[in-house]
């Protein structure tokens, strides 16, 4: 009896095991299917991100005020890739983040997009002046003051874009130069709250940066006697203080620039001593070609000529805060391989100075 109670006993234990087990394989195997579930989840929200950064979006922020008004510090903006047509992939690198294989260059394509650049337009691009692949330079935010074909040339810190003034847009910045009547004192206070921010003081003069519309609003203060742009002198030359051949070969500043054709595909142009600064980049950097000089000649990839055609559209891009950005005035022309895409929508802005995000700029559109 005592036998068969111990062997009933070893039965229901054994049962009560097996039912354990067979619930902690049910556990482990939902753990499992609920673990591969997520990770699948994230492997595909990878891709996805990356396919929508690679060709249709991507989030840039604006870490400088060289855009304002039109684009504040500390605006997030997507910035459409399909509007000029994404680039396919120039490098191998690690998703998100900056490692990728240095040497190894892809070579890239644009893809078809629905618009060609157009004057005005606020473009995201590479910064041409940097020593890296294409893709991993830099990204800068500037406007397209003139593009592939037109005719430039800057008078006064006037645009003259094939002979006709630019269009004016009312969120330019620039620098005043403002006298104020005898005796009487600016208010830094009273500048700030209008728009403005001054600059430089010297007895009854001040400098100030803001707009047009700010200027034309104080001209009409009791104190002021005048306003008028701040514009260099075409005498005066700052290039030898700086580090960019397009800059020094001009004989003057970037509030004055001679008449230029922005560079097209299929342009030919004729070298000199005089221009190479304007193309020296561009055939050496931007379109590859093993260049020497000297006495006048040039040796373009073993051939001795003068002539050169272009091979790709180049764009004139400048900050809408005009005296306050480093743009192609100063280092030259932007090849259109490097246009990484089209500023399209503010879709977050946070204030830096006071901490708070402007309500009213979220997802606004960028327009011209």
């Amino acid at each position: 009896m005592a036998e068969k109670k111990a062997e009933k006993k070893a039965k229901r234990e054994d049962k009560r095991k097996r039912a354990l087990d067979r619930k902690t394989k049910e556990e482990t195997h939902t753990a499992k299917s609920w673990a591969r579930e997520w990770m699948d989840a994230i492997l595909f929200a990878a891709i996805a991100t990356m396919i929508i950064r690679a060709l249709f979006l991507e989030a840039y922020r604006i870490p400088t005020p060289s855009m304002e008004s039109s684009l504040l510090t500390g605006d997030f903006l997507l910035v459409s890739k399909v509007h000029y047509g994404a680039r396919t992939p120039m490098t191998l690198g690690v998703p998100f983040t900056g490692l990728y294989a240095r040497g190894l260059n892809i070579p890239s394509t644009r893809l078809p997009g629905f618009m060609d650049i157009r004057r005005g337009d606020i473009v995201v691009f590479n910064y041409p002046y940097e020593d890296e692949p294409i893709s991993r330079k830099t990204n800068y935010i500037k406007r397209a003051v003139a593009i592939a074909g037109d005719t430039l040339e800057i008078n006064d810190k006037v645009f003259l874009i094939n002979g006709e003034p630019e269009e004016k847009r009312t969120t330019y910045e620039q620098h005043y130069e403002v006298r104020v009547r005898e005796r009487l004192r600016l208010s830094p206070s009273k500048v700030r709250t209008a728009g403005g921010v001054i600059l430089q003081t010297s007895g009854d003069t001040y400098r100030i940066n803001m707009t047009r519309e700010v200027a034309e609003e104080m001209l009409e203060w009791p104190e002021i006697e005048y306003v008028r742009p701040f514009v260099l002198p075409e005498t005066f030359n700052d290039y030898p203080r700086q580090p960019f051949t397009f800059a020094r070969g001009f004989q003057g500043n970037y509030h004055h620039l001679p008449e230029m054709v922005v560079p097209r595909e299929g342009q030919v142009i004729t070298l000199t001593d005089e221009n190479w600064h304007i193309y020296e980049r561009i055939l050496r950097e931007y379109e590859g070609n093993t260049v020497s000089r000297g006495d006048g000649t040039f040796i373009i990839n073993g051939e001795h000529t003068s002539e050169y055609t272009i091979q790709q559209n180049y764009y004139f891009m400048v900050g809408d805060s005009r005296d306050n950005s480093e743009d192609s005035r100063f280092w030259g022309f932007v090849p259109e391989d490097h246009v990484v895409g089209r500023a399209w929508i503010i879709y977050f802005s946070w204030d830096g100075e006071r901490f708070l995000p402007r309500l009213n700029r979220l997802f606004n559109r960028i327009n011209k």
